[in-house]
């Protein structure tokens, strides 16, 4: 088999149209309003390529609500209060508890009421208007209801800002230290006058806490140093619901609750003074290490006398190298900005940890240095989105980053007691979501190019976990949906070859398709390093998915311990996450034609594909239309489309990856229909809009859709690659010719081979479909079936 050659390559207004920026401005074509309603949760403040530092308005709940928070990126578009400026955030996380530290707000009226109070928090709340904000990469500014202008820049773990207060008004500046999204165990703030600084800390941590009573918890503390370069008063503090007037310090967290969210009446901050006059700049470090490590940051990365607009000119430039890697030609207006825009998203997350100095906090609580050769830790790995094409994206544009994430998240499993978390928050293993992503995840990284990691001992990491259960793996703390184990009910794994109802988990079924991923991912990684006994041991583990298809239905059905079927609905979610049992029939992305053989042959599978993606009327259904139906605004669904290049019809997959890309991505704050997961579903944009895809899990074959532009150059170690669409436009989905490297070829994939040194796929493409392109059994996309497995029934 051939796998990984890449590898060898390295060791704004919302509606309005926008010009097309020059090759040296991408960044101009970002709009970071899009995903920042209809539960994309996005965030439109400034961050850096996976910065540390995310520094963005946290906004008051929508009214009726029932939320203590506006959405978990800290901004919802149809909100219109703004609670403070956050420190830290996380882009389009599905829970609510991944941000917003440090909310820091300027007010014009005096504080008399404790913020923390009942109902004191909207006192000091400003009306936010939408036609007076403007986001771009790396910079955000406002003009608030109480007069106050802001304006906000970062660098990789600090953040500046400007405010200028209207001159007949009190000039205060809250810092809400206990105020994280979903709450704090602790918060402190010291203010010191004299040198011009303002100090502190929280901790917290609950990311999807409130899901799970036995997972509330704190797990990092981050550290915060602010500096000013005009004099201050010292207002004073509050804690809980008392105010003390020029008090310099206070300390008190919110606690979490009863329904894991902050105790109304809790927590602690305080403000300072300044005189009319001015506009007053602020220079803020943070760290997840200590107080040494946020003014070390501060000194290196913005020190005394750096501006916000020098700082705004710096970011703008770091997004034009990162966006500037994929260059794009063709298109209309709004096509090149939601392109841009997606792969802005893709670039934020994970982000750093580690500090200047090289030391970060791991997760057994105890300071740690980078390992050899790494440059940074990261933190935030939302495992069970994007080891399906974020993390592949990452690493084709930049082997390096990808090769530090592998090192982070091994470094992380050694301090987590061996147990590699699916969903990794700053220093906390959360356990959200399941499956085990983290096999498929490491072996993406080394296929794409990653090699600068300590791969052998991740590799015997991984393989012990795989194989040797463990008592987090036989708990149910947390299950359904933050469970500790890295492999949940894995016992029964190994001996009934299925996950059964009832077993430790999240969706019996669900479990058993992702558990068969992460094993072909491991595979994958054994074959790529060479241990030709696990590869072929684990590809037959892959095919275990088997012992779920129902012999009459063809669907993958539940069953219990004993081997007895459930009852069914494929409408129904029950033994599924998020998703239906309808919608995860498909997700077995290495082996189609195994797939489709359990279904019945590829003539019914064909038939069942245009029913997923059709209604009765044969309108598509690619999102929106029902349980029966895809699903493509969430992982589940996503590499469904792209069956059809198996089932010799590959001009039904160009049409459905389109027809999703339009209905599902466009230039508005709805322009992501469902939660973005850190970059995932941005990724699969921008692999589609490429017309390419990373379709299995751990290797570097690509399935072909088709692109969207008429010239995409994609810069990239060890040699670009050059996609050139005759044709092309938004309506031209359909592939009548390819050339890869100057030779003609009616094979809708990839080799892994063919673009290792680089090289160039050249499409004709076409309104009107071409069946018979690609269409012969012959042309059809490897699958990778597992070496003898046996079914049981």
């Amino acid at each position: 088999m051939k796998r990984g050659c890449w590898a060898m390559l390295a060791t704004a207004a919302i509606t309005a149209p926008l010009l097309a920026a020059p090759p040296a401005d991408p960044a101009a074509l970002v709009n970071p309003f899009i995903g920042t309603t209809n539960g994309g949760n996005e965030f439109p403040g400034a961050v850096l390529p996976f910065g540390m530092v995310s520094f963005s308005p946290e906004e008051t709940p929508l009214p009726g609500s029932g939320l203590v928070v506006a959405a978990p990126g800290g901004y919802e578009w149809r909100s219109n209060g703004v609670r403070g400026f956050g420190l830290a955030h996380v882009s389009g996380s599905g829970c609510a508890g991944a941000g917003g530290d440090i909310p820091i707000m300027p007010v014009t009226r005096a504080v008399e009421t404790s913020p923390s109070a009942p109902g004191g928090g909207n006192l000091y709340a400003a009306y936010l208007d939408h036609g007076k904000e403007q986001a771009s990469p790396g910079a955000y500014a406002a003009k608030l209801g109480n007069g106050v202008a802001v304006d906000l820049s970062a660098t990789l773990r600090t953040g500046v800002a400007r405010f200028a207060f209207p001159d007949d008004k009190p000039a205060n500046l809250l810092f809400r230290t206990s105020d994280t999204e979903v709450g704090s165990s602790d918060a402190t703030i010291h203010i010191d006058a004299a040198h011009r600084t303002v100090s502190g800390t929280v901790t917290s941590g609950n990311f999807c806490g409130y899901l799970s009573p036995d997972r509330r918890q704190s797990y990092y503390t981050l550290h915060f140093v602010a500096v000013f370069d005009r004099d201050f008063k010292v207002g004073g503090t509050w804690t809980d619901g008392e105010v003390h007037a020029g008090a310099t310090d206070a300390k008190g967290g919110t606690g979490y609750g009863n329904d894991g969210f902050p105790v109304p009446g809790k927590g602690s901050g305080g403000w300072i003074s300044f005189d009319a006059g001015a506009p007053v700049t602020m220079r803020v470090g943070i760290s997840y290490v200590d107080d040494a490590g946020a003014r070390a940051n501060l000194t290196r990365e913005s020190p005394a006398g750096t501006g916000l607009d020098a700082t705004r000119t710096a970011a703008r430039a770091a997004w034009n190298r990162e966006l500037g890697r994929i260059a794009i030609e063709g298109g209309t207006d709004d096509e090149r900005t939601v392109f841009t825009t997606a792969l802005y998203h893709s670039l934020i997350d994970p982000s750093i940890a580690s500090d200047v100095d090289g030391r970060y906090r791991g997760m057994d609580g105890t300071i740690h240095h980078l390992a050899d050769r790494q440059q940074a830790q990261y933190a935030n790995f939302s495992g069970w989105d994007v080891y399906r094409s974020q993390l592949q994206l990452v690493t084709m544009l930049e082997p390096k980053v990808g090769s530090d994430i592998a090192q982070s998240l091994l470094n992380q499993a050694d301090q987590n007691g061996g147990v590699w978390d699916r969903w990794t928050h700053m220093t906390g293993a959360t356990g959200v979501m399941n499956g085990d992503p983290s096999a498929p995840a490491i072996a993406a990284i080394y296929a794409f190019g990653g090699r600068d990691f300590d791969v052998r001992r991740a590799y015997a990491s991984l393989l012990k976990a795989a194989t040797v259960p463990n008592a987090k793996d036989l708990s149910r703390t947390g299950c359904p949906v933050l469970c500790v184990g890295q492999r949940p009910g894995l016992d029964q794994w190994l001996s009934l070859h299925y996950m059964p109802a009832g077993a430790p988990g999240w969706g019996s079924v669900s479990d058993t398709l992702e558990m068969a991923a992460a094993d072909f991912g491991l595979a994958q990684l054994a074959g790529m390093l060479g241990d030709k006994a696990n590869e072929r041991r684990f590809l037959d583990r892959a095919g275990w998915w088997r012992n779920l298809v129902h012999p009459t239905s063809g669907y993958i059905q539940p069953r219990r311990p004993d081997g007895s079927w459930l009852p069914f609905d494929p409408a129904s979610d029950d033994e599924f996450v998020e998703g239906s049992g309808a919608q995860y029939r498909w997700m077995v992305p290495f082996d189609p034609a195994g797939l489709f053989a359990a279904i019945g042959g590829r003539d019914r599978a064909m038939a069942a594909l245009d029913g997923f993606f059709h209604d009765d009327k044969g309108d598509w259904a690619v999102t929106k239309s029902g349980p029966l139906h895809a699903e493509l605004d969430n992982e589940p669904s996503i590499a469904s489309p792209w069956l059809y290049n198996f089932a010799g019809a590959p001009w039904k997959t160009q049409g459905a990856v389109r027809e999703a890309m339009r209905r599902i991505w466009t230039n508005r704050p709805n322009g992501i229909s469902g939660n973005d997961d850190l970059g995932e579903m941005s990724s699969w944009y921008v692999w589609s809009a490429m017309g390419l895809y990373p379709l299995y899990p751990g290797r570097t074959d690509l399935v072909v859709g088709s692109p969207l532009f008429r010239d995409i150059r994609i810069d990239r170690p060890g040699g670009a690659i050059h996609i050139v669409g005759d044709g092309a436009a938004g309506d031209a989905p359909y592939v009548h010719a390819l050339t890869v490297n100057g030779r003609a070829t009616t094979r809708p994939w990839i080799a892994p081979d063919q673009l290792k040194r680089g090289g160039e796929l050249r499409f004709t493409l076409s309104a009107d479909p071409d069946k018979g392109w690609g269409a012969a059994p012959a042309d059809a996309p490897p699958s990778y079936p597992p070496l003898g497995s046996a079914t049981r029934r």
